[in-house]
């Protein structure tokens, strides 16, 4: 694969709803993807900011602080405060993780707002919003459910409906009723603020045509959902709780929270820039700039139709997405996700229990990228098992002691290579390229598979070449071959450290090295010449943890027991 010069990197990641913690099936939809991603770019030498935050406004934050008697503030501090351990412990690298709810994005909100609003895009016009009298509050359109008047699907939402996609306005709904108190709500005419997006039908279409590099879903769901024609949404709502309208007069109503959250993506850059003294306008106005947007996929019309229609209609420069590498869904044990129910494997649960890694390697090699996937206990258990620790781990572990320990824990160096030392490099060289070309592409399933058939062959080459055997009668032949593996060690640790970073500084500081493993370089003669004869090695320790079986079934036996993993 040729090389390629320096580029800048724009990683852009769903906002999660900051009214309860984060489950498996979130890290799968997007976060791990966006990580693994980020990574890859940084230790190739590109310039990356990967920014997200808190989803802070809205009926769900409102609804969570009145169950509890507390306030909206209290609730979004909360988990904003429990994602940021979660990332942290789970090796998510954001650039900046930040919320909704700070000045400058209020800020970047109302400048959107107000030049769209001046060119003619944002107007006034009267809607039906649904009111539920038993509630005594007006209902954001995802707390009223119904029967979708498409698909027939009787849990529709009402500002869309997964089971077809379409996105819907609550009346559209057959029998709606409060998602809440299932009582039936009354619709009440009120003044609103509207997007033209039917103005960017025909924009958009002709931008979403030439995506040839997007995912066939995310082009044909952004295709069909353009030919099916575009409406106007309103974007306001009347509430308490969010994003003030900057226009006198409507101090009763809000900016609706789909709209400012995606412009989430921009004040955070702006916010970032701020802090650090870096340029935002290199990661937004540069044309040479890639930008890709990490989500789930019943998150794509909002980033391949809505905030492409709204960059259009700010304009100023603004980069378009380059690309939106939208996942499909991970169930657990067969079952979709429920929280209400409590059939999830909460994050903090998890990271309490075990280590980062092996969830980070079980969900990249079981990431829902082409189609929905499943988290079980039992493969868990498995992979980590069988791939981790009897594959990937026993490599670094037996290579590793029995240098450490026959050759006063020094590299011992090359003497010759004969075609079987020759064939793993190769293998080695050939990997370092097949699995950059993926992960450039967003292909992270075939990215870490490809990672762990070079574990393989480093295996069956220790075999064939028995060090052990070899250096009761050749003390060098067996130095040689033990470097040579070392030299595919640490190809692996730099092709593995976008999955499992945790594991990567481990084998990093075990080879002899100080620093940061991504302070190294995406080369395979790099990662060959930095394994030097006489160099000191580190004693090692086993890389991963068994896991007893006996889990399984007490993991399976906690799903749906308890309240919210918190």
């Amino acid at each position: 694969m040729p090389e390629r010069t320096s580029e800048r990197i724009f990683v852009a990641v769903a906002w999660p709803y900051a009214n309860g913690p984060l489950h498996l099936g979130h890290i799968a939809g997007c976060y791990l993807s966006a990580d693994i991603f980020a990574r890859y770019h940084r230790m190739k030498g590109n310039e990356v900011l990967m920014v997200s935050g808190s989803d802070t406004h809205g009926t769900p934050i409102t609804i969570r602080a009145d169950q509890e008697g507390i306030t909206p503030k209290e609730v979004v501090e909360r988990y904003h405060a429990m994602f940021l351990e979660s990332w942290q412990q789970l090796g998510i690298s954001f650039d900046l993780f930040t919320s909704t709810q700070t000045e400058n994005h209020e800020r970047v909100v109302h400048d959107v707002f107000n030049s769209l609003h001046e060119q003619g895009y944002i107007y006034t016009d009267n809607m039906l919003l649904a009111y539920c009298s038993q509630c005594d509050r007006y209902l954001p359109d995802r707390y009223v459910e119904g029967t979708c008047p498409h698909c027939q699907n009787t849990r529709a939402r009402g500002d869309q409906c997964d089971a077809c996609g379409r996105t819907l306005d609550p009346q559209e709904l057959v029998g709606p009723r409060c998602a809440i108190c299932g009582t039936t709500p009354e619709f009440r005419e009120s003044e609103h603020f509207f997007l033209k997006l039917s103005a960017f039908e025909q924009p958009l279409l002709e931008w979403v045509e030439k995506q040839d590099h997007w995912r066939n879903n995310v082009k044909n769901f952004t295709r069909q959902f353009l030919r099916d024609g575009l409406k106007d949404r309103a974007i306001s709502r009347d509430l308490s709780w969010g994003v003030s309208i900057p226009i006198e007069g409507y101090d009763s109503k809000k900016i609706y929270v789909w709209f400012e959250a995606v412009i989430g993506y921009l004040s955070a850059a702006v916010e970032w820039a701020e802090k650090t003294g870096g340029n935002w306008e290199d990661f937004w106005k540069d044309p040479g700039t890639k930008s890709y947007y990490f989500i789930g996929k019943d998150n794509i019309p909002f980033h391949s139709i809505i905030w492409p229609a709204i960059i259009m209609a700010y304009g100023k420069g603004l980069n378009l997405p380059y690309d939106v590498p939208a996942n499909e869904f991970l169930s657990l044990e067969n079952q979709k996700f429920s929280t209400s129910q409590n059939w999830a494997v909460w994050l903090p649960d998890y990271l309490a229990k075990y280590d980062p890694d092996p969830l980070r390697y079980l969900l990249s090699i079981n990431m829902p990228e082409s189609g929905d996937s499943d988290f079980s206990w039992s493969e868990f258990v498995r992979r980590n098992n069988e791939e981790l620790v009897a594959t990937y781990g026993n490599l670094v572990n037996r290579v590793l002691s029995f240098t450490f320990r026959n050759f006063d824990g020094k590299v011992p160096g090359v003497q010759s290579l004969d075609e079987v030392d020759e064939g793993l490099l190769r293998t080695a060289r050939e990997t370092m390229d097949s699995v950059s070309d993926s992960l450039y592409n967003c292909r992270f399933k075939a990215a870490v598979t490809q990672a762990f058939g070079l574990a393989q062959e480093a295996n069956r080459y220790l075999d064939t070449k028995a060090p052990w055997k070899s250096i009761k009668e050749d003390r060098d032949l067996a130095g040689s071959s033990l470097t040579v593996a070392m030299q595919a060690i640490n190809c692996l640790k730099t092709i593995l450290y976008p999955f499992m970073p945790f594991s990567s500084q481990k084998v990093h500081e075990f080879l002899g090295f100080d620093g940061p493993v991504e302070d190294g370089v995406w080369e395979f003669d790099s990662c060959v010449d930095g394994i030097k004869a006489g160099a000191g090695l580190r004693q090692p320790s086993p890389l991963y943890t068994k896991l007893d079986p006996v889990i399984i079934e007490e993991e399976v036996e906690r799903l749906g027991i308890g309240t919210s993993g918190e």
